[in-house]
């Protein structure tokens, strides 16, 4: 089964109930929805743009959403949707270039899953498209620079908090927190053993720095993750892996090797560079990036990528959602191994 043709949660051809559900939800007289576009992506979850026309109540009028849910089988490392929601609801408030909110549901009779409907952002997302875009010596570092300034706004969200309350109490050493964490999905969930990232995982939790600061991690904060129309930031996207942690976690996944697409003389996601990137977030933020700290937090990417491909590819590998993407997906994770590996290999030789 390819990943066009593996089943989906929401029915495009039954969309009453959700109408009607969102009139309530709204306080409107009526909601139609229509044209229904299934949008590319979407590994973990499903994005479908709704044309959404609203009779009545304070959002009357006519609409661009997307309506996001989980695809049939997931990654257990991600929130659940109103888990999701609130997370960029709080982003929002912040002040972070993110969709707008406007409504969710943990109801399973409305479509078969919980959901979030957010505002539409237009642009591009495919990561591999913006590195290679004509025009990204002319607009990489401005957009570079940007993205550190929002990822500094992220960073203001930080505990103790109400309404991220099911994100628990935020972790003495995060690091350590993450190794953990990381271990456990490898017992629980992958019979082969992989001793590589078994080396990588003891290296980190052995040379783990302390955290001076906890600060909601976006967690997936990368090319790919965010919207860009004509080299301007529209949106930045995917909070189902947010979480409380050290601030710089954020920066080593944006600069880590996998999440430039090829494209590694520009060190900050394959736009641009990494004082760009530095510049941006340090004109905002009340806490400065520490670059000596970073490469840390690039090997800590690149051992949780493949963790996350290894339980990406079990998913195939299961039977649970056969699907080509996932394989190749689970194949990546022997690449990242070889980057953490060569990367650690470049900080003990620094060492002397």
């Amino acid at each position: 089964m390819g990943l066009a043709d593996r089943a989906r949660t929401l029915d495009p051809g039954d969309l009453g109930t959700l109408e009607a559900w969102l009139a309530a939800e709204l306080g409107a007289a009526r909601v139609a929805l229509g044209p229904v576009e299934l949008l590319a992506g979407g590994a973990i979850g499903e994005n479908w743009r709704l044309g959404a026309e609203v009779e009545g109540g304070p959002r009357a009028g006519e609409h661009d959403w997307v309506l996001r849910t989980d695809a049939p089988s997931g990654v257990s490392l991600s929130h659940e949707k109103h888990q999701e929601f609130a997370c960029l609801a709080a982003a929002y408030e912040a002040g972070v270039a993110v969709p707008e909110p406007v409504a969710q549901s943990d109801d399973h009779a409305v479509i078969g899953a919980p959901f979030m409907i957010t505002g539409f952002a237009s642009g591009i997302a495919q990561g591999r498209r913006i590195v290679r875009d004509p025009d990204i010596a002319a607009f990489g570092e401005a957009l570079t620079e940007r993205l550190g300034a929002e990822l500094a706004r992220i960073h203001s969200i930080r505990p103790p908090r109400a309404d991220l309350a099911f994100l628990g109490e935020p972790p003495k050493h995060p690091a350590l927190a993450q190794i953990e964490t990381m271990r456990r999905h490898l017992d629980d969930h992958l019979a082969e053993a992989h001793p590589a990232l078994e080396y990588v995982l003891a290296w980190l939790a052995a040379n783990a720095p302390a955290s001076d600061l906890i600060v909601l991690c976006h967690s997936d904060y990368r090319t790919g993750n965010y919207m860009v129309e004509k080299g301007a930031l529209t949106a930045i996207l995917d909070w189902e892996f947010s979480h409380w942690g050290d601030p710089h976690e954020d920066v080593g996944w944006f600069c880590a090797r996998c999440w430039r697409f090829g494209a590694d003389e520009r060190e900050a996601g394959g736009i641009g560079s990494r004082q760009a990137f530095y510049r941006g977030y340090d004109g905002v933020s009340d806490s400065p990036i520490d670059p000596a700290i970073v490469p840390y937090w690039e090997i800590m990417a690149a051992a949780r990528w493949a963790v996350v491909a290894l339980l990406q590819g079990e998913r195939h590998s299961s039977g649970r959602e056969e699907s080509l993407e996932l394989l190749l997906t689970g194949m990546m994770a022997s690449e990242m191994e070889y980057d953490a590996l060569c990367d650690i290999d470049a900080l003990e030789a620094a060492k002397g």
